[in-house]
């Protein structure tokens, strides 16, 4: 299997069965994935070098505006998309064989999770998973140790609080908090 098919299947959706094709070839991502966070991880690096890093860890160039603040965990790294003036603070886990999008202008809090795989609810098909991504818009703030799971897209403008779990779609220019995070009111061009 090569990167480019592995993605594909991913994107598709469709389960990754235990023990199948897929799965073990997700195990070699993995292990390059966590080789570049330990090089991240490990010491000081320079905006630039971190840049560079995380470049080699999604497989593509990020902007000159991107912004990284270690240590960052991902057991994946080739399906992350970030937009210019990201920003993602210390401590930040991201699952991200289903797809983590994250558009331009997004302030990633501390420790904040993105995780898009879910396990098959059947005890007898556990090892299987099933990829949904995450969508996080533009000009989003999502404050620290929040934690979004597959399949949520955050619209434009939105803020998830601190500590928030977030199960379900956010409207645009809305602040959600909470556990499971709900719409907590909206946000007017005065406050944004």
């Amino acid at each position: 299997m090569e990167l480019k098919d592995y993605l594909n299947y991913l994107n598709s959706g469709k389960p990754v069965e235990g023990g199948g094709e897929v799965h073990q070839f997700m195990h070699t991502v993995s292990q390059e994935a966590l080789k570049i966070t330990a090089e991240i991880n490990s010491g000081y690096h320079e905006p630039a070098e971190l840049r560079a890093l995380f470049s080699k860890l999604i497989g593509k160039p990020v902007d000159e505006s991107f912004a990284l603040f270690p240590p960052f965990h991902t057991d994946c790294g080739k399906n992350i998309h970030v937009g210019k003036h990201v920003f993602i603070n210390m401590g930040c886990k991201f699952q991200d064989q289903g797809g983590i999008f994250i558009d331009d202008g997004a302030l990633i809090g501390h420790n904040v999770v993105l995780a898009t795989l879910n396990h098959a609810m059947d005890p007898a098909d556990r090892a299987t998973m099933i990829p949904a991504p995450i969508h996080i818009g533009k000009w989003v703030w999502i404050g620290a140790n929040a934690t979004v799971l597959p399949g949520v897209t955050i619209g434009d403008g939105a803020i998830v609080a601190t500590g928030a779990v977030v199960t379900k779609d956010v409207p645009e220019n809305t602040v959600v908090g909470g556990i499971p995070a709900r719409v907590m009111r909206k946000i007017g061009k005065e406050e944004a």
